[in-house]
């Protein structure tokens, strides 16, 4: 049997990770959690590596870096979310995203590497949270911080995802296409 994840009320998490909870539409966060990493793939998988290497301004993320940049929040919500759906009071660290996004080092992976990392890893998220307890996604903790309740955390995961699909149907793409028509 697998739990309804109610959306989170405002106060579960601050107010600027609601930009992300905000973005997720109504429905089941989990179908819409496993459906993601399929519409990534149908939206870069054709990339190739050096296409992938594309950044639509100096100083931005190319877009192997952004995928890196979603393994890295898909480690570190999941992992806020199972310390406190298991009742554990410890404050956890935060993170800068420049930096880890820095340290991955993600140019050396292939595109396709840093997708089926992103599909393994969510694919296993999704299916311990569909194992959750109501009491459970409604637990408590602080990170970076902030409080975040464990369904916060989930919605956070899917509407990061979602924030990012903005930006590569909006700025990515557009300026892959471009410099192809140019070529």
């Amino acid at each position: 049997m697998t739990v309804v994840i109610e959306r989170p009320e405002r106060g579960e998490c601050s107010e600027y990770y609601h930009g992300y909870v905000d973005r997720v539409p109504d429905g089941d966060v989990l179908e819409i959690l496993a459906g993601q990493p399929d519409e990534l793939r149908q939206m870069l998988g054709d990339l190739s590596d050096s296409q992938a290497e594309f950044s639509f301004a100096p100083g931005e993320w190319t877009i192997k870096e952004v995928l890196g940049h979603l393994v890295d929040a898909e480690r570190l919500f999941s992992y806020r979310a199972f310390t406190f759906a298991r009742d554990q009071s410890a404050e956890l660290p935060g993170m800068d995203p420049d930096d880890y996004v820095r340290e991955g080092r993600f140019e050396r992976y292939t595109l396709s590497d840093l997708l089926d990392e992103l599909e393994l890893l969510r694919r296993a998220n999704v299916i311990a949270f569909q194992y959750l307890t109501p009491e459970q996604t409604r637990q408590q903790g602080i990170a970076s911080g902030n409080p975040f309740t464990v369904r916060a955390l989930v919605y956070i995961l899917a509407g990061h995802v979602l924030y990012h699909f903005e930006d590569f149907r909006e700025k990515y793409l557009p300026g892959i296409a471009q410099m192809g028509a140019s070529a």
